[in-house]
């Protein structure tokens, strides 16, 4: 080791933020295993690194006690004070034993340490960026792709869409470039994994934030979002400002905003609904576009609500499979059992309607 291999040490501190202090000693360390490994010796021993002319040695280290349990790391009182007549019984007595040969294994252990925590620093660093945008959209390209699992390039990483994570109905190649939404990010020993998705609701809500200024401003605020990936997006929005529609906001001028982002999602639905804290309108406007006669909201139960709808709307209501009353129920965080007029009528509670 010499003054130039100092000196890219103290490079490597300006160019990738490692401390050099604790390179240096990261290196100490893996000498002193080396050193024992290649003579080997199971003795105490210690190596120093000359910061400034980049020269190493290597001490053994014996303790100097009463009586000499272990010739390899302890020294008689009077062995000591034949060196020194100062040491004392619990001082540390060093020799230097640097072999001849030991630069050539230094340099080479020093070189597999350098690299190592040159890597660890990088994966470290990658952590801390991506942990800080969580919830974001990245613009990435497919660079692999492994039991349907997309691998995709998003910068200085490698993140994972898994077959969970994608769109029904979406394919796509290698080297096609894609929105995505960072949903996690964990350390592992084989270095940070960013976990991506197409399918989350978050990803919706960052497309509206990057299209629609209000909302992105704050003017606008999407109160509740649900989605059923591929098929259909229910959001509620809300604004403090009477001058300000905000379904107006995110829809656009001749739906514009909306379009870009539909076409984004390659055709799914997107209902925009305005957001209300009564929660007879806001169940009201949660089932759009259906049309709503009543909601009866249960006094016994927390958040539970029936709805009362014209017979002809009564599909419209629940939507496909149930899709829309099961959105509308996410969006508004509201239990709710639909029934139609005629339904509702042949119940017990029919003169509530009427009133």
């Amino acid at each position: 080791m010499n003054k130039e291999f100092i000196q890219a040490i103290g490079d490597l501190e300006k160019e990738r933020h490692i401390s050099k202090d604790i390179l240096i000693e990261a290196i100490e360390s893996a000498l002193v295993s080396a050193y024992k490994k290649n003579y080997g010796t199971s003795q105490n021993v210690r190596v120093d690194i000359n910061q400034e002319t980049g020269d190493i040695n290597v001490y053994m280290r014996m303790d100097v006690v009463e009586e000499v349990e272990d010739d390899l790391t302890q020294l008689s009182l009077e062995e000591a004070r034949e060196i020194d007549p100062r040491y004392e019984v619990g001082d540390i007595v060093e020799y230097q034993v640097t072999p001849r040969d030991f630069g050539r294994i230094a340099a080479q252990t020093a070189k597999q340490v350098v690299v190592q925590r040159i890597r660890e620093a990088e994966r470290g660093m990658i952590f801390d960026d991506f942990i800080t945008r969580q919830g974001e959209i990245v613009t990435g390209t497919v660079q692999r792709i492994s039991n349907e699992t997309l691998f995709v390039n998003i910068g200085r990483t490698e993140g994972i869409l898994s077959a969970n994570e994608q769109v029904p109905g979406e394919c796509y190649q290698v080297n096609d470039r894609l929105k995505v939404y960072i949903m996690d990010v964990k350390k592992t020993n084989k270095g940070p994994q960013v976990f991506l998705s197409r399918s989350h609701p978050g990803l919706v809500k960052r497309l509206f934030e990057l299209e629609v200024p209000e909302i992105e401003d704050g003017t606008v605020e999407i109160r509740g979002i649900a989605r059923e990936a591929g098929s259909r997006t229910k959001m509620a929005v809300y604004t403090e400002f009477e001058n300000v529609d905000p379904v107006g906001s995110c829809v656009g001028t001749r739906g514009a905003r909306v379009q870009a982002i539909v076409d984004e999602l390659h055709g799914e639905k997107i209902d925009i609904i305005p957001w209300s804290e009564d929660p007879e309108e806001l169940i009201a406007n949660v089932l759009s576009p259906a049309k709503v006669e009543k909601v009866i909201v249960d006094e016994a139960e927390e958040k539970v609500a029936t709805v009362v709808v014209p017979d002809y709307q009564l599909s419209l209501a629940i939507g496909k499979e149930g899709q829309n009353v099961r959105l509308a129920a996410r969006v508004s965080g509201w239990k709710i059992d639909i029934k139609s007029h005629t339904q509702y009528l042949g119940s017990e509670d029919f003169t509530e309607l009427e009133d």
